[in-house]
């Protein structure tokens, strides 16, 4: 899940937010013009690519923990959970998108 947050904060970025700035303060104008903003669909594809590989840790740790090669109990649950909580997360991401989309679509102009 943290690669998921980094990639939220490395979009975040060129926006001038962060979750270390004050919210009240505007964005530096520089700052954002001398970098390239990354394309949403990239950072969506990143995060889905980034799921799938915590889910196949995920399975691996648990095929260790069934036959037995060394994975501890502990690792594989901590391994199931951030495959979880990422799941979430991108589930999550997804309901606002569809949300969004249909708030768009039911615009009037």
């Amino acid at each position: 899940m943290l690669p998921i947050l980094n990639a939220v904060s490395a979009a975040a970025g060129p926006l001038g937010l962060s979750t270390a700035t004050n919210l009240n303060t505007p964005p530096s104008v520089s700052g954002a013009m001398t970098t390239e903003p990354t394309p949403f669909s990239s950072l969506l594809t990143d995060a889905v690519g980034q799921v799938s590989n915590l889910e196949g840790a995920a399975q691996t740790a648990i095929t260790g923990l069934l036959t037995g090669t060394g994975v501890d109990v502990h690792q594989a649950m901590i391994a199931t959970e951030k495959a979880s909580m990422a799941f979430e997360l991108a589930l999550a991401v997804r309901n606002k998108a569809v949300q969004a989309y249909q708030q768009v679509i039911g615009m009037q102009f």
